[in-house]
């Protein structure tokens, strides 16, 4: 497109209309290339604003009409300013730990101007503070699109033109999957997701919590991802932070807090497994996943990891046992119909339970049974 004439060029991004015999801008147009005394004029809901508060003292405080380009980089500056880095040794490399991933910032500052509401009053404003940052704008969620399928939603917008012309010109992610761009950002460097929920009707807020990276995940993440030659998919980065927040997960207990299509999470789920990212822990309707054992090893933290393994057999022990007690007796029946084991698992269980003197052995072969001791 840069070949084109100026008209050719604002034709093919649908800046201008044709109106009679002459072009009018649209409000596309007027946001990308509209001069400032005329935005003022003719789409003052075209405000941005940046907050930036240092050890409670607020540092910096702008806001302005700008075209959109220009507000953009104005924002962004700021950011590049206060936006440190940390380092950490993979082999014989040394990688950078952004404190905030800026591709993650401007894709949620993208969104921010692609989908306000801009017929209502207000800004897109950035307000970063010492734990973390928002970025919000006017126009609450567009239709069909909530808090809980963020991740799962078909991409649409309230400006298509507008998110096209971005789109063209190298701003906003093409496939309309720039979610998945900001999670992604801070999952692979095991940090806190980010998080829509004080979002409202009126306002979309976008928070990025100021939280620590997690540099034995992220040593593991890029050994495997260059042993598999691909990088991590979202649905694994955030299977992978739920179970390194909440230790030990069933695929309903994840389904419920991402509301990722089941199937996505099952098959996620199975390519973890299979790579040795995670494991399972139990049988049947008794699944759950946890890490794999060698982010714990990682985190040279094999207790956590043995502690994890063994709840199973802690809690199998204490279902037996309550189960004999109420009805005098336990078979080997019992406890494939109680836990969901295959008769084998069941027999050393119950096996396990006599050689520590907590059940007796009475009868032989298929009257065989179990009493408490």
């Amino acid at each position: 497109m840069l070949e084109l004439e100026d008209l050719e060029l604002d034709k093919a991004l649908r800046l201008v209309v044709k109106d009679g015999d002459n072009y009018i801008p649209t409000v596309t147009g007027m946001l990308l290339i509209g001069r400032e005394e005329r935005l003022q004029e003719f789409l003052p809901t075209a405000k941005s604003s940046i907050q930036i508060m240092d050890k409670g003292q607020l540092r910096v405080n702008e806001t302005y009409t700008l075209p959109l380009l220009a507000s953009i980089e104005k924002i962004n500056n700021y950011f590049v300013a206060i936006n440190q880095d940390d380092e950490m040794d993979i082999g014989m490399f040394r990688v950078a730990i952004p404190h905030y991933t800026p591709q993650s910032f401007r894709e949620a500052l993208i969104n921010a101007y692609s989908h306000r509401d801009y017929s209502l009053l207000g800004r897109v404003r950035v307000l970063i503070e010492k734990d973390g940052m928002t970025i919000s704008n006017p126009g609450g969620f567009i239709q069909g699109i909530t808090y809980d399928n963020l991740l799962a939603a078909e991409p649409h917008g309230r400006n298509p033109v507008l998110a096209d012309c971005l789109k063209r010109i190298g701003l906003a992610e093409c496939s309309g999957r720039g979610i998945d761009r900001i999670y992604a950002g801070s999952l692979r460097y095991g940090k806190l997701p980010p998080d829509y929920s004080n979002s409202t009707s009126d306002y979309v807020r976008f928070y990025i919590p100021d939280s620590r990276p997690d540099k034995a995940l992220i040593r593991l993440l890029m050994t495997e991802q260059e042993r598999m030659q691909r990088d991590f998919t979202i649905y694994e980065l955030i299977i992978l932070n739920l179970l390194k927040t909440h230790r030990c997960m069933t695929t309903h207990e994840l389904f419920a807090v991402t509301g990722i299509p089941f199937y996505k999470i099952w098959s996620t789920l199975e390519t973890l497994v299979e790579i040795g990212m995670i494991e399972t822990v139990g049988q049947s309707k008794n699944r759950r996943y946890i890490l794999g054992a060698k982010l714990y090893r990682e985190q040279k933290n094999e207790l956590g990891y043995v502690r994890q393994t063994d709840v199973d057999m802690i809690r199998y022990n204490e279902l037996i046992m309550k189960l004999a007690k109420k009805k005098g007796v336990v078979t080997r029946a019992d406890v494939v119909a109680l836990l969901h084991v295959s008769p084998t698992q069941a027999y050393r269980l119950l096996n396990r339970l006599k050689k520590n003197n907590l059940l007796r052995l009475e009868g032989k072969g298929k009257y065989s049974h179990y009493k408490p001791v």
